[in-house]
């Protein structure tokens, strides 16, 4: 399946897209919705086969607004970005880091 660049006027192949783009955005795009300061805000992904590992940095006074009480906005950061991985046919882990 191949489709038509609109800048290039090239071929581009569907089939080949990095599949890892919509959650590593929607990752990025929850994140900057939460905290103070967006612009500190980096996804860094790795994968292997089927299983991809999204690490979430923030700035040291987001932290906690990301992780919320007892983690519970955290685990629903979790929850919406494997769903999302899930369309795809990936298991996404998310991590926060310091």
């Amino acid at each position: 399946m191949s489709g038509v660049d609109d800048e290039g006027g090239g071929e581009v192949d569907l089939a080949n897209r990095r599949v890892d783009g919509v959650a590593v955005a929607v990752l990025e795009h929850i994140a900057r919705s939460i905290v103070d300061d967006p612009d500190a805000v980096v996804v860094e992904s790795s994968s292997r086969g089927r299983r991809l590992t999204l690490e979430l940095h923030v700035a040291p006074g987001d932290m906690g607004r990301v992780i919320g009480r007892r983690g519970r906005v955290a685990q629903a950061i979790r929850t919406a970005v494997r769903a999302v991985g899930a369309a795809d046919d990936l298991d996404v882990d998310v991590s926060f880091v310091d």
